[in-house]
């Protein structure tokens, strides 16, 4: 008998669960011509704007905070020029081979990305469970140095978070206080919107509550199969920026799950293909409008 209640009672609380985020995908699932993905040219007249390609160069630097020495991954346009910048913060994993290639692709859009490693110069090892606050000191110094850069046009950058980069974003826009000044807008891929050092149900139940606190112009993308404890504070937080009129966005990829845009070998599917090509471009557009960069004729 105990069983059959404990049964019963998970069985009703997944269910619960599911119906909680199908109601917040429709209520955030914007649907016609007044919907902000609506593309006029594409409907009326067919035409698909190409994006932009180039051939990519990647280069290491070194940037210091005190005696620590941050690696950094730089992924730019092989042309010679000016580029807008983009803050490419990795999740635990760390900024391996995988997060690398989305890095270089985000650079064959167009623009010169800063990719630091934030685990290797603190012997922090790969997938860390707890949060250590001096890897925020470190993105900080690294954002520095991006502005700092003179190929980088404008002088402000839009920060790209993916799984836990997605808090060290939010750390650099609330707590640093670089949003608008120094960070024009913010991407985020199934990103963690919680303190990982704080207790189970704040991550599963609660983003950060500086979340409340952005200003800068957001889009996150997930996936349907998204883990719940990552997929509700997602959907949670653009409801609230947008409810408060944020401008916010959130795409929700049918078919796909957690790493869809960096997942490899026999296990990449061509829903992920789908969701990662879309993703990307429409990063590339959201961080294009908002960094002012002029649109091609």
């Amino acid at each position: 008998m105990k069983l059959l209640v404990f049964l019963l009672s998970v069985f009703f609380s997944v269910s619960w669960a599911d119906e909680f985020i199908e109601n917040m995908i429709k209520k955030l699932d914007e649907r016609g011509d007044k919907a902000w993905w609506w593309d006029e040219r594409w409907w009326n007249d067919g035409y698909i704007e190409p994006p932009k390609n180039y051939q990519v160069e990647v280069n290491w630097v070194t940037v210091k905070n005190g005696e620590v020495e941050i690696p950094v991954m730089v992924a730019r346009p092989r042309e010679k020029g000016k580029f807008p910048g983009v803050l490419f913060l990795h999740g635990r994993r760390g900024l391996d081979e995988l997060f690398q290639l989305h890095a270089k692709r985000l650079a064959a859009r167009g623009f010169i990305v800063v990719a630091p490693d934030l685990y290797t110069g603190r012997f922090i090892e790969k997938f860390p469970i707890e949060h250590d606050p001096v890897v925020e000191e470190d993105a900080n110094k690294v954002l520095d140095y991006a502005l700092s850069r003179e190929d980088i046009e404008p002088k402000k950058v839009c920060v790209y978070g993916l799984t836990r980069g997605g808090f060290y974003s939010l750390r650099l826009l609330v707590a640093k206080n670089r949003q608008v000044r120094d960070i024009a807008c913010w991407v985020g891929y199934y990103p963690h919107l919680q303190d990982p050092n704080r207790p189970e149900p704040m991550q599963v139940y609660r983003y950060h509550e500086d979340i409340e606190k952005v200003t800068v112009p957001v889009m996150f993308f997930v996936g349907s199969e998204e883990q719940y404890q990552r997929l509700r504070p997602a959907l949670m937080a653009i409801d609230y920026l947008k409810s408060h009129g944020r401008e916010a966005y959130i795409v929700v990829y049918p078919g796909v799950g957690r790493g869809f845009d960096f997942r490899d070998g026999n296990r990449r599917r061509f829903a992920d293909d789908l969701a990662s090509k879309d993703a990307i471009v429409r990063a590339a557009k959201f961080m294009e409008k908002n960094l002012k960069v002029k649109e091609s004729p």
